[in-house]
């Protein structure tokens, strides 16, 4: 009796219709990119489904641990295989049904046979196994139509294969679907979610960070790091691009009055990051901003802050309260990172009474003093660039 193979559901990408190939093809190429160290994964992707098989034990352990959080993936099956042996397959079908919870649940067992060769008849078999399991299963009880346990078994040539757990999977469609997009990463809660629903959308990120020292600090920096490592998890790599923005920031807090630096800032924001799409060859920005959270997130404000772009930016959590955004970050594991106490960019020179209905033409006013083209140039030019999932050991290279 072994593990060896995981039964994957489609979900969403069941419904496309003649571009369905490519979008299947997409989500083989994640998963042999997220699984790349483990070298006996084999994919075999069908119309309707895809098998993973592993013959390493802690390769399928890796696989189903992480599996979870790749999009494109309505559910999956860990399938067992058993002999064609029917005291083997007794055995087998408990074992597995003794992991799950079965108090209070209802059993049915379901049987295939392509194998006409076996002995023993679809009715004989269940009863067989599921009389079996019933009894050394006092709390179950049996249901034909709607079981919470349905224990599939499908009696092949080779073997026997069973399965009866079905995991939820991250469902949306594979990441590289959707294009490439530009995710601007404050190291605060909501950029990360933004980032999050994108790529469950199928975009495929790059992350883009404005960094200010000595106003923030190395554990900041560090902070971004872990978000941008989070957000890799997902099935496929990003690349992190971390901008000097300390002498464009304090420009901007010398030439422009104190109530609409906010607006002035975020814009200086944009516009770099517009040129770094560019280069990135990404066809939209994101930001996690959320209309009328704070006063740079107004509806004037957006639209100052637009105003320096023809870019599409794209706003996912635009609808969103901070109580829904707060409950996605805990789920996806980077909440207790992003309330790590060090300051961002964005939380330093807060003004005490910014302004919530900016001009747009005023603030272009006080800009205008400024040639900040070149300062913008220079930011871009002189950024870092780092690429995500990090390997182990360049966490370390500094001790070297």
């Amino acid at each position: 009796m072994k593990t060896n193979q995981i039964l994957i559901r489609y979900g969403e990408l069941s419904t496309k219709g003649r571009n369905r190939k490519a979008f299947i093809s997409r989500l083989r190429n994640n998963i042999q990119t997220l699984f790349a160290g483990t070298p006996t994964l084999r994919i075999k992707a069908e119309r309707d489904r895809m098998f993973l098989f592993c013959d390493d034990e802690q390769g399928m352990e890796d696989i189903l641990s992480r599996l979870p959080y790749v999009f494109g993936i309505q559910s999956f099956s860990p399938v067992t295989q058993t002999s064609l042996e029917l005291d083997e397959m007794k055995h087998t079908a408990l074992s597995i049904v003794s992991k799950m919870d079965t108090a209070d649940k209802s059993f049915k067992v379901s049987v295939k046979r392509p194998n006409k060769e076996f002995p023993y008849e679809k009715p004989e078999i269940m009863r067989t196994i599921g009389g079996y399991v019933l009894g050394n299963t006092p709390e179950l009880t049996v249901a034909m139509k709607n079981p919470d346990i349905d224990l599939n078994v499908e009696i092949r040539q080779d073997a026997a294969y069973m399965m009866a757990e079905t995991i939820q999977g991250a469902a949306g469609l594979p990441i590289g679907a959707g294009g490439r997009a530009l995710l601007m990463l404050s190291g605060g809660i909501d950029s990360p979610v933004a980032g999050y629903h994108m790529l469950k959308r199928g975009v495929r990120l790059e992350l883009i960070h404005f960094f200010s020292p000595p106003f923030t600090t190395e554990r900041a920096k560090e902070k971004v790091l872990d978000l941008a490592e989070k957000l890799s998890g997902f099935g496929s790599p990003v690349t992190l691009h971390i901008i000097p923005f300390t002498e464009i920031q304090q420009e901007v807090h010398k030439q422009v009055p104190d109530n609409i630096t906010m607006t002035s800032t975020r814009r200086m924001m944009m516009r770099i990051a517009d040129a770094v799409r560019a280069k990135t060859n990404a066809k939209a920005i994101i930001t996690g901003e959320s209309l009328g959270q704070v006063a740079s997130q107004t509806l004037e404000s957006l639209q100052a802050i637009n105003a320096v772009t023809t870019t599409p930016i794209l706003r996912p959590l635009i609808a969103q309260d901070k109580l829904e955004i707060i409950e996605t970050a805990q789920a996806i594991g980077t909440y207790d990172i992003s309330i790590r106490p060090y300051e961002d960019c964005c939380t330093i020179f807060t003004p005490a009474n910014p302004k919530t209905k900016p001009k747009t033409d005023k603030v272009e006013h006080y800009e205008s003093f400024v040639s900040f083209d070149e300062m913008i140039e220079q930011a871009v030019a002189e950024r870092e660039i780092i690429e995500f999932p990090r390997k182990k050991q360049q966490r370390f290279e500094d001790l070297l």
